[in-house]
């Protein structure tokens, strides 16, 4: 027998072998690999975390080098760039969590003070529709048993903290760890960036043929346009329906501007469902105040929302990422299903990837057809 052939007939065999192992003990082959990929959770993170701010690095790198121009100073521009970044986003963060934190709080609290209120209200609300309807009046005074059971079982479990206060120590240590490395990641991925890019270049031009090469980098290079077109659209529509949605709330119900303000831009983030997650919410908020204002809010948060998608978001985003509602919607429902929230998060990009893709495919077969 020819001995190149052995060798093939010998790997086909070691594969099939390999590949009926792997599919017997699935269960242990896919634990293995979620505990792979977990060790290297603080990589992905920094990746993220340079992803983000990728955009903004890449705008004050511009704006440093033209400032120094071509003198001996000129090197600094990245580095500066990438401090200036990270002081943008402490910055975003830290007025965050004093204006809005405290407000929403306070939203909050008020909200756990009037809960008697409301619950109140919802029994006249109650016994006069069962009093219309001439049934029987329901007492609805029940629920207030149950809510301070609940009440005392949150206060006896946080204060029996000692026997999990190890364990909590110990998620928290891991989590500033986890933290701090993925800090130092992204720090170096945005320093190093055109130098590491470079090197998977060189890496995927040595070990891949040109025929393969080429296509791949052309879809690294979609894969990025993309994601970073629907991250930056997704922050910025949510910054702005949060903040105009906290403006018109004050003419509505003031004390629950923060809240409801937080809840829409949250859940601005969600595409396709986010809108109607937010919208729910926030409803049921203002149902128990007064059914009149949930209505006033439904009906702000629609116009709001029209004059959002067809006028700002275009002029502040730019295009879409080409992807048709049908297909958004497809991609968010299956996204969500394999992968719960990061699948629906992640699923539009790249559904739009595939999509763009396929139409090039498509184009590329008809013309060669005709």
């Amino acid at each position: 027998m020819d001995r190149k052939l052995f060798k093939s007939i010998l790997l086909i065999i070691t594969y099939a072998v390999v590949l009926v192992m792997a599919l017997a003990r699935l269960d242990v082959v896919s634990g293995g690999l979620w505990r792979l990929l977990g060790l290297f959770k603080p990589l992905f993170i920094g990746f993220g975390i340079a992803f983000v701010l990728n955009r903004p690095c890449h705008f004050f790198c511009r704006l440093y080098g033209r400032g120094l121009g071509r003198t001996r100073a000129s090197g600094w521009a990245r580095p500066l760039a990438v401090v200036t970044s990270y002081l943008v986003l402490v910055i975003v963060i830290s007025a965050i969590f004093s204006f809005v934190v405290p407000k929403l709080a306070q939203s909050i609290q008020i909200f756990v003070g009037s809960l008697s209120g409301y619950l109140n209200n919802l029994q006249t609300w109650t016994n006069e529709l069962l009093a219309y309807l001439k049934l029987d009046t329901l007492d609805l005074s029940s629920l207030k048993a149950p809510l301070q059971n609940l009440f005392d079982q949150v206060l006896a479990f946080l204060s029996d903290l000692g026997p999990h206060l190890l364990e909590f120590t110990s998620g928290l240590v891991s989590m500033v760890v986890t933290g701090v490395l993925a800090l130092v990641f992204s720090i170096y991925m945005l320093s190093g960036k055109e130098r590491l890019l470079s090197q998977c270049r060189r890496l995927l031009r040595a070990y891949v043929p040109p025929k393969f090469a080429d296509p791949i980098l052309d879809v690294v290079h979609l894969t990025g346009d993309t994601f970073t077109h629907f991250v930056t659209g997704q922050l910025i529509e949510a910054c702005i329906l949060g903040g105009l949605c906290s403006i018109g709330m004050l003419f509505i119900q003031p004390d629950y501007a923060p809240l409801i303000g937080v809840i829409i831009g949250s859940s601005a983030l969600i595409p396709v469902a986010g809108a109607y997650i937010g919208a729910i919410l926030s409803a049921l908020l203002l149902l128990m105040v007064s059914p009149l204002k949930a209505v006033t809010f439904l009906i702000f948060l629609v116009i709001l929302q029209q004059i959002e998608g067809n006028v700002i978001y275009p002029k502040v985003v730019g295009t879409s990422i080409g992807l048709p509602g049908i297909w958004v919607l497809a991609a968010v429902t299956v996204g969500g299903g394999l992968m719960g929230l990061v699948g629906v998060l992640l699923s539009v990009p790249i559904a739009s990837v595939l999509y763009t893709l396929l139409r090039r495919d498509v184009h590329w077969r008809l013309d060669r057809a005709s």
